[in-house]
């Protein structure tokens, strides 16, 4: 496995969608370097963490915002 499909990977087993992305979207992940990875993965861990207290709130104001 070549170190942009490892990033991939990466990215796929953290929970981003990568077939989401177009193909040139993807090509700009796979050039990603292992820290940019690593900070991209720390933010979106950090991101869902706080994301069930959002929704939370989504559900229970019908969607405002505040």
């Amino acid at each position: 496995m070549t170190d942009q499909q490892v990033t991939l990977s990466r990215l796929a087993a953290a929970g981003f969608d990568i077939d989401a992305f177009t193909e040139e979207q993807q090509e700009v992940l796979r050039k990603l370097t292992p820290h940019e990875v690593a900070v991209l993965l720390d933010l979106k861990h950090r991101l869902d963490e706080v994301g069930p207290e959002v929704q939370a709130h989504s559900e229970i104001a019908g969607g405002a915002l505040f």
